[in-house]
Parts: structure tokens; C-alpha cells; sequence
């Protein structure tokens, strides 16, 4: 007994009867009490009811049977290269990285600090009031521009208050805009029309410029910046963007972590390469 091989082979022998034991065991299937609550749980849900004594028998029995296949399914490996099984493993794991990283609500710091670190994210849009006076390409041709050039010398000698009633040509689009987004203005007039009314100079008839319509004469009365919003006028925003960050930063981490579990070796590639691009694997 003294010999280290006798203790080895009976430490050995020890082990695997355990292990034995062990796998005899295994095959019991146990239905908790909360499982049963749980089955229960979702069958309400779906039926707007609870579940009859016929009918849960029936859930237990149908769960029984699905752990009896899942178990006799991993046995024979079933569960191996999956491409199914192997993404829906992946996301169940991913899911409790992200609800672990839910669980702490971000502080008032905290979101300040992102705001911060993001102004443009939640800042608002800017602001425009004009006036316009619409040229057709269509209907005056070649002429069209000659005449819109003309129209602004007229305007501009009248001021910003001139009249614009009975100029320019008949269209569908708004002769004025009050103080609103530019978003307004880009769904009304196109993105680059927009987009030229913030370097015009207020007060001032300018033109022709132009947009899928055709030609304006325009006159901005008033703009305002975008304006940097205050954490409760955003907060909800704030806190989703912060979470989303957090759980990607989360995900990340775990990558690099089990990846020091994990060697990769890629055929025609180095393992350093690899492990470079390894955990990347976390991002989405």
C-alpha cells in the first residue's frame, strides 16, 4: 500500500466508480415546482387563461419529452456543427453578458458625462424662417434664370418687406416658412436647398438657387443654431445610447477574455493574426 503505484491505481478506481455513480444518476429528469409555475406562466400568457389540470398535464408531459430529446440529442452529438444550434448558443451567452450589463442604472455622472462626450448625437436641428419667390424652368426655358437674376435685383432694392404676391410663378410650394427645423425645409424643397438656406445671409434677397423644382429667389428672415439639449430634455435617449455602449464594451471584454482559454490556429495564417482578429468576434 506503501507503493505510489497502488495508491495511484487505487485513487484511480476511486474516481471512476464515482464517476459511475455519478452518470447513473444523471439520467433523472426533475420537474421543479417552479418549472411547473413557469409552463403555467406561459401558457396564460398566450391563452389569457390558466392552464386546465388535463392541460398542464400535457405541458409537463411535453416538456419531459423535450428533455429527454435535448439529452439524447447532445449524446449523439447532434448538437455538434450546427450552424443553428452554434448562433443561438452564441446569443443566449452574448444575452447574459448584456442583462449583466443592464443591471446597474447609469448615475446622473455618468449620462452628463456621456452627453458630454456626444453633443451632436442630441443636439437639435437648426431652425430657419424664409421667404421665396418660385422661378419654372418649365415654363419660361432659357429664360428662367435671366428672369430669377432679375427678380432679385427688384427685390433686393424693395427690401426685406417687399411684396411677392404677384411675382414669380404659380407653384405648389410654400411662399413662406416660418421658424421651423430644417428638416422641414429639406422634405418641402430637397436636402441641398436645405442645406444652402444656413450659409445665406439673413435679411438679404439672394438667388437663384436652385432645387428639384426648379429655380428660388429667397429671403431668410430668421435662424437659430442647433441648440445643445439639457440631460432631462434627453435623458431616455441619453441612458439607451450609454447601455448599448456599455453591453458592446461588455462583449468585448468577454472575447478577449476567453480567448486566452482558447489558442486559434488558422490555416495559411499566423497565430498572431489570428488572435488580432479574434475578438472582434464580440462586435456586432
Amino acid at each position: 500500500m506503501r507503493e505510489p503505484l497502488v495508491q495511484f491505481l487505487l485513487l484511480g478506481g476511486t474516481l471512476f466508480l464515482y464517476s459511475g455513480w455519478r452518470g447513473s444518476g444523471s439520467s433523472r429528469i426533475n420537474v421543479s415546482t417552479g418549472q411547473i409555475e413557469h409552463l403555467a406562466a406561459g401558457f396564460a400568457r398566450t391563452w389569457q387563461r390558466p392552464p386546465s389540470e388535463a392541460e398542464m398535464k400535457g405541458l409537463v408531459d411535453d416538456y419531459v419529452k423535450e428533455e429527454i430529446a435535448t439529452r439524447e440529442a447532445i449524446a449523439m452529438g447532434l448538437d455538434r456543427d450546427d450552424t443553428v444550434i452554434r448562433r443561438r448558443l452564441r446569443q443566449k451567452l452574448e444575452f447574459l453578458v448584456e442583462e449583466d450589463a443592464s443591471l446597474a442604472a447609469p448615475t446622473d455622472a455618468e449620462l452628463q458625462a456621456w452627453l458630454d462626450a456626444h453633443p451632436e448625437s442630441f443636439a437639435s436641428e437648426p431652425r430657419v424662417a424664409f421667404r421665396q419667390v418660385f422661378v419654372s424652368p418649365e415654363r419660361r426655358g432659357a429664360a428662367a434664370r435671366p428672369h430669377a437674376e432679375a427678380l432679385v435685383a427688384r427685390l433686393s432694392a424693395a427690401g426685406p418687406g417687399a411684396a411677392t404676391g404677384r411675382l414669380g410663378d404659380p407653384s405648389m410650394l410654400p411662399a413662406e416658412q416660418q421658424l421651423a427645423p430644417l428638416g422641414e425645409a429639406a422634405r418641402a424643397f430637397g436636402q441641398e436647398f436645405a442645406t444652402t438656406l444656413v450659409s445665406l445671409e439673413p435679411l438679404r434677397w439672394t438667388g437663384p438657387i436652385e432645387s428639384p423644382y426648379g429655380l428660388h429667389v429667397v429671403l431668410v428672415r430668421e435662424r437659430a443654431p442647433a441648440a445643445r439639449p439639457a440631460l432631462a430634455e434627453v435623458r431616455p435617449l441619453v441612458e439607451r445610447e450609454l447601455l448599448a455602449e456599455r453591453k458592446k464594451t461588455e462583449l468585448q471584454q468577454l472575447y478577449e477574455r476567453l480567448l486566452q482559454k482558447y489558442p486559434v490556429s488558422i490555416e495559411g495564417r499566423p497565430e498572431a493574426a489570428a488572435k488580432a482578429a479574434a475578438p472582434a468576434a464580440g462586435s456586432r
